[in-house]
């Protein structure tokens, strides 16, 4: 595992722990999780690390995208956690939920996104729901 500093993303402050695998070519390591908050890294991207166990610098793209939803308080009466749950599952999608506001999906194959879109549109239009791509900025290390 390593830590990505946040604050190139606006998050002065702040890190997110990635769960690394190290690569049998190269010296780089796999990661091994959805990122919610670093941006331009998805699950199978690799990445080198310092010394210190901090992420610094992109070596390859897995060709993954991460989705990121984020549902605001309070919760209307047309909750659409649950759909977007069920579409994930159904499309065979993995995801990770930090508490019950906020999800990464996992995006293997845009062709498989249409259900989830559809799951949460109508939060996203009333402004209850936001949501995000992961590669939406590059990664930078501070």
């Amino acid at each position: 595992m390593a830590m990505v500093d946040l604050a190139p993303f606006g998050l002065g402050g702040m890190r997110e722990q990635l769960w690394l695998r190290r690569t049998e070519e190269g010296g780089g390591y796999e990661v091994c999780c959805i990122p919610f908050y670093a941006y331009g890294l998805a699950l199978g991207d690799v990445v080198a690390k310092s010394g210190a166990d901090t992420v610094d610098g992109l070596i390859s793209k897995s060709g993954r995208r991460a989705l990121r939803v984020f549902f605001a308080d309070p919760r209307p009466p047309a909750d659409s956690r649950s759909e977007l749950r069920s579409a994930v599952d159904s499309a065979g999608l993995l995801s990770e939920w930090n508490g019950d506001r906020h999800v990464a999906i996992d995006v293997p194959d845009m062709s498989l996104m249409q259900p989830v879109f559809d799951s949460v549109q109508e939060e996203i239009q009333n402004g209850t729901a936001f949501w995000e791509w992961s590669d939406a900025r590059n990664f930078g290390s501070a």
